[in-house]
């Protein structure tokens, strides 16, 4: 999607028309808070509205959206959050869970659909899962519930790897808890494990640096919105230094990732919407149990592959939902 047709997704429904009219018709409005920016969020605007859309709202026409975006910098959600609540939004659609979290310090009346690569139950989001309670409910992407298998996939692309390196966003509670699990589970199959925490855009070819001077057989991605982010630096620096890594989504390997696993995150932002179109027709959060998605998909670009002389084995590319030559 080119940037003049994003900015048209998120900035034409509030631009055009004042908050909660449009003519003279008044329509609720919904608020968007997301932790990383616009430029590289647009497949997940598009799938919020599509979901909207398949609940009977349209953009500009008997809904507006209003944006606010962290830019990687957490500690600006709450005051972002408690700005969508002043404004009266009708329910707030927050993601990552450290998105969520700031609209959950900020009203316990408006509702709220998070996404989150987390266990909702334990980061405090909902109760439980099937009854979440109270004014909350969302889709859980299972993100950071999936290491196992992407270290499998590393046995299977790097036999011999004896050292991994792990790069994780030290500001993300979540990514940090998903950290600690890998960390146990790669120890326990015999990996060495060094971790480069990635805060700022520079910090990527520095933790890249590190790894390559440790001698790091493969590398593994921590799935977080800032991390997702710096996706063309993470992909082009493991490029870089040869060091075959796996990714969480689909995304890193479009723009030049080895492999990546995971759920489906547009998939998990188009049901944001149905959701969020559900409560405005009147049904209740605590009543929306939480989304667990189900749709995992793997994806192997041979090209980044012969890019650091790797070969991917048989095996595993046909085990792949999508190859990219």
């Amino acid at each position: 999607m080119r940037r003049r047709e994003f900015m048209g997704l998120i900035g034409g429904a509030a631009a055009a028309w004042p908050f909660f009219a449009v003519g003279q018709q008044a329509i609720p409005a919904i608020g968007f808070l997301y932790g990383a920016g616009p430029d590289t969020s647009s497949d997940f605007v598009a799938s919020v509205q599509a979901g909207l859309g398949d609940s009977g709202f349209h953009v500009g026409r008997n809904v507006i959206i209003e944006y606010r975006w962290g830019q990687g910098q957490p500690d600006r959600l709450p005051a972002m959050a408690a700005e969508l609540v002043a404004k009266g939004v009708s329910v707030i659609v927050a993601g990552p869970t450290v998105a969520a979290l700031a609209a959950k310090t900020v009203t316990s009346t408006v509702p709220i659909v998070f996404i989150t690569s987390d266990n909702p139950v334990k980061f405090g989001l909902v109760q439980s899962v099937n009854r979440p309670g109270a004014n909350m409910t969302g889709v859980n992407f299972l993100g950071n519930e999936i290491g196992t298998k992407q270290l499998d996939f590393l046995r299977e692309l790097v036999p011999a790897a004896k050292k991994i390196g792990l790069l994780v966003n030290p500001g993300s509670p979540p990514g940090a808890a998903a950290s600690v699990e890998v960390q146990t589970v790669a120890q326990k199959l015999g990996y060495q494990i060094q971790v480069e925490h990635v805060r700022i855009e520079r910090d990527v070819e520095q933790a890249f640096a590190a790894l390559s001077e440790w001698q790091a057989d493969a590398a593994m991605v921590i799935a977080d919105g800032l991390m997702r982010s710096m996706r063309d630096q993470l992909s082009e620096q493991a490029a870089q230094r040869k060091i075959p890594t796996v990714y969480p989504l689909r995304d890193y390997v479009l723009v030049g990732g080895l492999i990546s696993y995971g759920t489906s995150v547009t998939e998990a932002f188009r049901q944001m919407g149905v959701y969020a179109g559900r409560i405005l027709k009147g049904e209740k959060p605590a009543d929306l149990p939480v989304v667990q998605s189900a749709k995992f998909e793997m994806v192997v670009n041979l090209k980044a592959a012969k890019r650091i002389g790797l070969t991917v084995p048989t095996a595993l590319l046909l085990r792949a939902d999508e190859v990219l030559e």
